[in-house]
């Protein structure tokens, strides 16, 4: 009975060590990019009317290719990319910020009133350490998720955005 034990006890520590292992080889960063990449850039911007928002934008100019690129992630956020057409084809990052955020907070003694506040998202943890200037961006090649890592993001100026028309204009 001691030897069934045991036995099932290695194979179980056996198929835990295959699964963490396969984890942790899925998330190495490929060498080759998987496509030819123009100046990768991003750029700030801000809503013009209180509570509008902000954001970073990261573009990723491309040249025609099979590859479909699925996720980007950068300053510890992960965003689906967005793909736009046309004579300069590039992949769109959109990162939302917390400046000029709407605040419709409800601020009451009663509960009741207060529990129709929005719950604040946890923003959720990647799997990468990276550099401010830098991004990883995920990309499928047959059934496997694969990783690449673009540094040396060019910053662009912060676009401001128009504020709001003032009433009867």
């Amino acid at each position: 009975m001691k030897i069934i034990k045991h036995i099932a006890l290695t194979l179980t520590m056996l198929v835990l060590m295959a699964s963490f292992s396969q984890c942790s080889s899925a998330q190495k960063l490929q060498k080759e990019p998987p496509m030819a990449f123009g100046e990768v850039y991003a750029q700030k911007w801000v809503a013009g009317i209180e509570g509008g928002g902000s954001g970073i934008d990261v573009f990723v100019p491309i040249e025609k290719s099979s590859i479909t690129l699925d996720s980007m992630f950068f300053r510890k956020q992960k965003v689906k990319l967005e793909f736009v057409e046309g004579d300069s084809p590039m992949y769109i990052g959109r990162f939302k910020t917390y400046v000029n955020q709407s605040e419709n907070m409800v601020l009451s003694s009663d509960m009741k009133e207060e529990s129709k506040n929005a719950l604040p998202q946890l923003a959720e943890s990647i799997p990468f350490d990276i550099e401010d200037n830098a991004c990883v961006i995920s990309y499928k090649k047959g059934n496997r998720t694969l990783y690449y890592k673009i540094v040396d993001i060019v910053m662009k100026q912060q676009l401001h955005y128009p504020s709001a028309p003032k009433n009867g204009q």
